[in-house]
């Protein structure tokens, strides 16, 4: 089902979690934050979608806001690891499949983000208010998608482990722990979409409003890198 709407609705299915494993200390239990873009044109966009296991799960938190598996338009992971691309396998009448940088259809694997411009942007809506840009650092094709707008009147990025929560922001080994293929990118990449955005959507928390001093915080572990 779509609708039309006046404004781009960013909806939290479910607030992920990373914590060690209360009986192995050389493990993680980790989940995504899974997020619905209720894009105003009618197009549904569905953020990562958690692990393999949770299909049943997913799909019911989907009927809730009123939507089956095959009403998803277009399916993005903001990176591969498996924890964001788990139900991937639902979402087969989506027209589009974006893990990281790399899109496709079936069998299709399309040239978007090709052009090796890091400021390339990735328009999912008629309107172009909500886009996929680039923000390497926890892996090397990480994206974020971009949602202006909004309910709230302000922008809204989904960043995937660029944060893994707000915490990290004051703790930056909650992130670096989480690994990253690029310190230095990534550091970049946080302070540049908290610039940018005034709620983020991180890969392991729930939403957060991005105040000052957040962004001066980020600008310097910039300075300090």
């Amino acid at each position: 089902m779509t609708t039309i709407d006046s404004v781009n609705k960013v909806i939290v299915l479910q607030n992920g979690y990373s914590r060690k494993d209360g009986e192995n200390p050389n493990a993680m239990r980790a989940n995504c934050t899974c997020t619905l873009i209720r894009c105003r044109d009618g197009t549904n966009v569905i953020v990562d979608t958690m692990t393999s296991w949770d299909g049943e799960h997913l799909k019911s938190l989907l009927l809730k806001e009123g939507l089956h598996v095959n009403d998803i338009h277009i399916v993005v992971c903001t990176h591969g690891h498996s924890d964001h691309t788990g139900c991937n396998y639902l979402f087969q009448a989506a027209r589009l499949h974006l893990v990281g940088a790399c899109a496709s259809y079936r069998d299709l694997y399309m040239d978007h983000f090709g052009s090796g411009d890091p400021e390339e942007e990735l328009k999912l809506d008629k309107n172009g208010e909500v886009v996929v840009q680039r923000t390497p650092g926890h892996t090397l094709s990480c994206v974020s998608v971009i949602v202006d707008n909004t309910e709230t009147e302000r922008k809204i990025g989904i960043t995937g482990d660029l944060f893994e929560r707000v915490e990290d922001v004051e703790d930056q080994s909650i992130w670096l722990d989480a690994g990253s293929e690029d310190e230095n990118q990534q550091r970049v990449q946080r302070s540049r979409i908290a610039e940018l955005c005034d709620y983020i959507v991180p890969g392991h928390g729930p939403i957060f409003t991005v105040y000052d001093r957040i962004r001066d915080k980020l600008k310097e572990d910039l300075k300090n890198k």
